[in-house]
């Protein structure tokens, strides 16, 4: 199984505040999608609930602390490894968030697919748990400009670990 984390993430490592995004890039959505799209996808109960809906082609799963929560549109689990005991062995799994999501599988994690937002957002509530960079290798950077339909820069990062 290769776990990879995906996160679009601004200069400062945040994330969100009020459980929605500070910025709007059509462009991370598609690659986002194209990524995700018929496979396992695993994330906090907290980023569940502000989807507008199931992403389509791809199989929930949300952990929660609360042994009560039910959904009939993903799978529930109480723990990480009940997360990743639900999803195919030798398939490549997305860790979706939200922030303590991403800094339980850090560890776990073989890949990171990074948005990297080129911009700060000092009123954040929701971040990406700082890495070791020296632990990972850039295995593919793909820059974009600010246009019209996106206010920021923004580069499309691939970190694999080192072994």
């Amino acid at each position: 199984m290769t776990i990879t984390l995906i996160a679009a993430v601004a200069e400062n490592n945040a994330l969100g505040k009020d459980n929605k995004m500070l910025w709007h890039l059509p462009n991370d959505f598609k690659h986002f999608k194209s990524l995700t799209n018929h496979h396992y996808i695993i994330m906090g109960r907290k980023t569940f609930e502000s989807l507008p809906k199931t992403l389509p082609n791809r199989t929930h799963i949300v952990i929660t602390r609360n042994k009560d929560y039910t959904n009939p549109n993903c799978i529930v689990v109480n723990s990480v490894e009940e997360a990743l005991a639900a999803c195919p062995k030798n398939e490549e799994v997305f860790i979706i968030g939200g922030g303590e999501i991403y800094k339980l599988f850090l560890p776990l994690a073989d890949k990171m697919e990074l948005t990297q937002v080129q911009h700060s957002f000092p009123d954040a509530d929701a971040y990406f748990p700082p890495f070791n960079k020296e632990n990972w290798e850039i295995t593919r950077e793909e820059p974009h400009q600010a246009d019209n339909l996106h206010n920021y820069n923004y580069t499309f990062f691939t970190y694999t670990k080192k072994i």
